[in-house]
């Protein structure tokens, strides 16, 4: 058995968790054992996730074979585009200032915040009566 070449990428956002691993191809997408188009039918979280290939034009050297869990779809494309950015440095170095400035190696912490005791939600408070 040959060993393959692959790099592979964490990427986390919200609750999601993404494996990424990318190898040498044409430029399918499996996302869960399903089609990219099947997985993410919507066009913003297709761009997202396509991000960090266009920035370093690397759109069609790689096949990515991706493993995503936890969250909704917004938290796991985004999660499926930190994933996607960390493999691509493990590949070349070189391409860390184009995704850097670009923004896409920071983790992005925002969380759902928890809800209060004694209230509505996080911040919203249930309706104040004076009679």
């Amino acid at each position: 058995m040959s060993a393959q070449t692959q790099y592979y990428g964490t990427g986390r956002r919200k609750t999601a968790t993404a494996r990424v691993f990318l190898r040498p191809g044409s430029g399918t997408v499996t996302v869960n054992g399903r089609e990219f188009d099947d997985y993410f039918p919507n066009e913003i979280h297709k761009m997202i996730i396509r991000s960090p290939l266009q920035i370093t034009e690397t759109v069609d050297k790689f096949d990515l074979m991706v493993t995503v869990e936890g969250g909704g779809a917004s938290g796991q494309a985004g999660a499926v585009r930190h994933g996607i950015s960390r493999a691509l440095l493990e590949y070349n170095l070189e391409l860390r200032d184009r995704l850097k400035s670009a923004g896409l190696l920071t983790r992005d912490p925002r969380k759902k915040e928890r809800k209060k005791y004694g209230q509505k939600g996080a911040r919203a408070r249930f309706q104040f009566s004076k009679r």
